[in-house]
């Protein structure tokens, strides 16, 4: 299956100018073949507090993203600050939602709010994994922060060919982006599509680094600072011959 990284900046809090921004990108990533286009974690606000930028379930962001997958032919997929329906008023989940080309929406909750920054006093925490298969592709969903918690990833590599984690990860800490996803990639045997942001939100620089990472840790596609639109080739049959040739899962110990 062919992915498509969009590394994009964020016009901060503005889904407006967000949607017109990206809606040509996502136009040039299903023109390139891509079958899954991959926005960044809070896509069409940036990273601001929940009580702001909070939408209902079903609300602009996700519109956007099913509109697009229908109109476009593809998946398309990024998070946004949702309210579930049955807790209007409540605070939002950072939720990355999956859209299809036939109408189809899978939602993942950020089970890890980032502490650091207070994400917690702003949002829920989720509690659910989410795997979907598109095109034959085994995929599971996370956000951010997640990244750090190899537990969360390895409770999930036997079903699972591709990660895909969307994020906000400042520049201060690029090193650690880098790192864990090149990590996670090598220690479950499976691809690592990371879709970054870049350009600066709410006092922060961030400096994009988005890449894929295939099941032997090799970096298949990168980006640097600027936007751009990364695509790839992710194979569930290389990640069935890597895991046959190297057991490592089969030795893991509870």
């Amino acid at each position: 299956m062919k992915v498509a990284i969009i590394q994009h900046d964020i016009v901060w809090e503005d889904r407006e100018a967000n949607f017109r921004h990206l809606g040509p990108q996502i136009t040039a990533a299903a023109g390139a073949g891509a079958r899954l286009a991959v926005l960044t974690e809070t896509f069409s606000t940036g990273f601001g507090r929940g009580d702001r930028i909070a939408e209902p379930e079903d609300g602009p962001s996700s519109t956007f993203l099913r509109e697009q997958a229908s109109a476009k032919g593809i998946w398309v997929c990024g998070s946004c600050p949702e309210v579930p329906s049955g807790s209007p008023g409540g605070r939002p989940y950072n939720t990355l939602v999956l859209a299809g080309p036939d109408g189809e929406l899978h939602r993942y909750r950020k089970i890890h709010p980032f502490t650091f920054s207070g994400e917690h006093e702003h949002f829920n925490a989720g509690t659910e994994f989410v795997r979907v298969t598109v095109e034959g592709v085994r995929l599971a969903l996370f956000v951010c922060y997640d990244l750090r918690f190899a537990d969360e990833f390895w409770k999930m590599a036997n079903d699972t060919d591709a990660y895909v984690v969307v994020a906000n990860w400042p520049e201060s800490r690029r090193l650690h982006w880098m790192t864990l996803l090149q990590a996670r990639a090598i220690e479950n045997q499976a691809y690592v599509i990371g879709c970054n942001r870049v350009g600066e939100g709410g006092g922060l620089v961030y400096s994009g680094d988005s890449r894929i990472v295939d099941p032997l840790g090799e970096l298949v596609v990168t980006g640097a600072r600027e936007e751009a639109l990364l695509i790839a080739e992710v194979d569930a049959a290389h990640v069935a011959d890597v895991r046959t040739r190297f057991q490592f899962l089969r030795d893991r110990r509870a």
